[in-house]
C-alpha cells in the first residue's frame, strides 16, 4: 500500500484533494446570515412577552409618556426635543407596538407547542389507564368465576351439617347413654 497518497499528499498525477470521510461530518460552512439559536431567542421573546403583559409595565410606560409629554410642553424651548405634536413619541410608540407583537405572537406558538405536547402526553396517559383499567376488570371476572366453583367455608359447613343429620338418621353413631360412662 505504498502506493497510496497519506491524507493532505498529492496524489502523483494530480492536484491535492483531501480524501473525504464518510465517518466525519463536514465541516460547517460560512453562511451569508448571522447564526442564531432558536430556542434562546424564542425564551427571551417569552420573558418580554410575560413583562409586556404585567401590571409593572403599564405603570413604566404611562409615567414615561406622561414625562415625555410634561418635559416636551413645560420644558424651555432649546431643551424640547419633541414638539406638541409629538411625533417622536408616536414613532417610539409604534417602533415599540412592531417589536411587541411579534414577540408575543412568537411566544403564544412556543406556548401551544408545550400544550399540543402536554395534550399528547396526557391522551396517552388516559390510553394507558384506559387500558390498565379494562385488564383489572378482566381479571376481577376471571376470579369471580373461578371463586364460583371454590367450595367456600359456609358451603362445606353446610355439606358437614347435611352429612351429620343424614349419619344421624341411619344411626351410624349410636347416642350416647349414661350407662356407658360408668
Amino acid at each position: 500500500m505504498a502506493d497510496r497518497p497519506e491524507r493532505g499528499e498529492k496524489p502523483a498525477g494530480g492536484p491535492a484533494r483531501p480524501r473525504v470521510r464518510l465517518d466525519l461530518p463536514r465541516a460547517p460552512r460560512r453562511a451569508l446570515l448571522p447564526e442564531y439559536d432558536p430556542e434562546a431567542f424564542g425564551r427571551l421573546s417569552e420573558r418580554v412577552a410575560r413583562f409586556l403583559g404585567t401590571g409593572r409595565f403599564i405603570v413604566w410606560m404611562t409615567l414615561v409618556i406622561v414625562v415625555w409629554v410634561l418635559w416636551n410642553i413645560f420644558a424651555p424651548e432649546h431643551l424640547k426635543f419633541d414638539q406638541y405634536p409629538f411625533i417622536f413619541l408616536t414613532l417610539m410608540l409604534s417602533l415599540q407596538a412592531s417589536y411587541a407583537a411579534p414577540l408575543i405572537l412568537l411566544a403564544q406558538n412556543r406556548q401551544d407547542d408545550r400544550d399540543r405536547v402536554n395534550l399528547e402526553q396526557d391522551r396517552k396517559q388516559n390510553e394507558r389507564s384506559i387500558a390498565d383499567t379494562e385488564y383489572l376488570t378482566r381479571e376481577i371476572a376471571a376470579l369471580r368465576m373461578g371463586l364460583g366453583e371454590v367450595a367456600t367455608r359456609d358451603w362445606i359447613r353446610s355439606e358437614f351439617q347435611d352429612l351429620i343429620k343424614e349419619m344421624d338418621e341411619r344411626r351410624l353413631f349410636p347416642l350416647e347413654s349414661d350407662e356407658g360412662d360408668r
